[in-house]
């Protein structure tokens, strides 16, 4: 499993002229699934996003998590993040997984972050064409993928 988290003053995602899910500062979330990825993947991917300090505290330092802040997060599934570019220039998703298993690890995902947020996270549609905002700010942004813990 692989996110990019973007730390955002705000971020939307509109379908079809739509605005589904539109958040103040927090962050914006990019899910990748692959076909390996379980549960407790996610399990160990939530416990780092709500405890990663990575907004200001008092001195101006990167001390403060989303928990400390209130903050908002919004999950984009995003399969394009699985992608595999060793051999030639189109892009392979071989490693992507399919719907059935990344739709309930999607899901699962979005309500095991909301329940370590102590409130609902956005989300956009997942296999919609999105059209996703967002102000970075900083810019911060961290890339975690579970098959790399160590």
């Amino acid at each position: 499993m692989r996110i990019v988290i973007q730390r955002v003053s705000h971020a939307s995602v509109t379908i079809e002229g739509n605005v589904k899910s539109k958040i103040g500062k927090g962050f914006l979330i990019l899910l990748g699934i692959g076909e390996d990825d379980t549960v407790e993947d996610i399990d160990w991917l939530v416990k780092k996003v709500v405890n990663l300090r990575v907004f200001d505290d008092e001195n101006g330092v990167m001390n403060r998590s989303i928990l400390d802040t209130g903050g908002d997060i919004i999950v984009v599934s995003q399969f394009t993040l699985m992608a595999s570019y060793k051999k030639g220039n189109r892009p392979s998703w071989i490693r992507a997984a399919r719907h059935e298993i990344s739709i309930p690890l999607y899901n699962a995902f979005v309500e095991r972050l909301s329940a370590g947020l102590g409130k609902p996270v956005g989300t956009g549609e997942f296999g919609a064409d999105m059209k996703v905002e967002l102000l970075n700010d900083g810019p911060v942004t961290i890339c975690m993928d579970t098959k790399n813990k160590e």
